[in-house]
């Protein structure tokens, strides 16, 4: 568990998910499903049970190559990332993630700790050496965070995204480690 003074003074705790978390956690995504459009799913999109959420939080515990980390301000999941590794020997290190951060809290700098925490465990670890990213290509806020941070641009692809009857590219990044 890590804290971190935000810009507006605000107190952000960044700790790993545990399976208690999960009917708080698949409020937040269907929440954040309806505030943005570069996400990977929209409102109404993410259904899943509580005890399958459950399950997944475990796995991730379990997992030397996995991450599941929430950001919390006063108690209330405001963002969230997780990451996975490759499931066979050959892939097993190097993954990708994603992040969200509820739009009432953007610009406070949380994206920028959760993908610092994600860093810090991986390099801390004997497993990650490679962490990759999709990011769609108009995301010119998250592109920029995410060179900020050491991400290179690895390629494009085309019509990876549809949203509101229009296809975007993604951008692929990835951080050597």
């Amino acid at each position: 568990m890590k804290q971190f003074s935000l810009k507006d003074g605000q107190r952000l705790t960044i700790r790993t998910a545990k399976h208690e978390d999960a009917s708080n956690l698949i409020n937040y995504v269907k929440k954040i499903g309806g505030e943005s459009d570069y996400l990977t799913f929209g409102e109404n999109e993410f259904e899943i049970t509580v005890e399958k959420e459950e399950e997944l939080l475990e796995s991730f515990l379990i997992s030397d190559n996995k991450l599941y980390i929430i950001a919390e301000i006063d108690g209330k999941i405001v963002g969230s990332l997780n990451f996975s590794g490759g499931s066979r020997q050959r892939t097993k290190h190097t993954g990708e993630f994603g992040v969200s951060v509820e739009k009432k809290y953007w610009g406070l700098g949380i994206g920028r700790e959760l993908i610092n925490y994600l860093i810090d465990w991986a390099e801390e670890g004997d497993v990650i050496k490679k962490i990759n990213l999709r990011v769609r290509e108009d995301n010119k806020r998250a592109i920029g965070l995410y060179e900020k941070l050491g991400f290179k641009k690895e390629g494009v692809i085309s019509r990876g995204f549809f949203v509101n009857d229009e296809y975007y590219s993604f951008i692929c990044m990835g951080l050597e480690l």
